[in-house]
């Protein structure tokens, strides 16, 4: 019955981290934001550029209007655009589990709350976007996750029907949009998460992308 599984990306397959932040505190240093850490990866991270400025001047107290706002994102998305891959890589195991995975049949997408046009790029630099069927990004449609149409529409693009597809992700939005979709998910501990993965309501949890094949397999003896 399932065919498809589709990933989240900043915290689920890559540990992107280190360069998202690197580029914030570089944007924000001159307005007189503290340099976030990873400590501060799960107050931040998960909704987007535009809301980790927002919550890293809110982490501060410090005021920030819309016209800087604007002007922060821009210089973000031009920052991070030319530092992609400085320190991100894919987490361990991943590339493993996918070729069991695919190996029994299995095809692949990815559906981020991160920008197409930083999404799709950042999986080339790392060598493994022509692995996914499908990338979209939180501006591929005027929805996305946790809204279940982000996952419906990506597994459409990867040739799926959304009953057939298995979200594997880190946060509250992706296993959220799992469930808004009515599909199985897997929810990874290593992530950028405020709240603890077993806390988050997926169908399995894993420490280790070596554990992944296992619980699809569990998945679908369930269903």
């Amino acid at each position: 019955m399932y065919s498809l599984i589709i990933f989240d990306l900043d915290g689920t397959l890559a540990h992107t981290a280190p360069d998202l932040l690197a580029t914030l505190n570089r944007i924000t240093e001159p307005h007189g934001i503290a340099p976030m850490g990873i400590s501060h990866l799960g107050q931040i991270i998960g909704h987007g550029a535009k809301a980790m400025i927002a919550s890293a001047f809110e982490l501060e107290k410090v005021a920030l209007n819309e016209e800087l706002h604007n002007e922060l994102f821009e210089a973000f998305l031009v920052d991070y655009f030319n530092n992609l891959v400085n320190e991100t890589r894919l987490f361990d195991g991943v590339l493993d589990a996918m070729d069991r995975l695919e190996n029994v049949g299995f095809e692949f997408a990815v559906c981020t709350n991160k920008k197409h046009s930083m999404a799709v790029p950042l999986l080339d630099q790392l060598g493994v976007s022509d692995r996914f069927k499908a990338i979209t990004g939180g501006d591929s449609f005027d929805f996305r996750k946790p809204d279940a149409r982000h996952l419906e529409k990506t597994a459409q693009l990867a040739g799926h029907q959304l009953e057939h597809a298995i979200m594997i992700g880190d946060s509250e939005t992706d296993i959220n949009a799992a469930i808004n979709a009515k599909i199985p998910s897997v929810a990874v501990t290593f992530g950028y998460t405020t709240v603890p993965a077993a806390q988050l309501g997926a169908t399995h949890v894993i420490d280790h992308f070596s554990e992944l094949p296992n619980a699809i397999t569990k998945i679908t003896k369930q269903h």
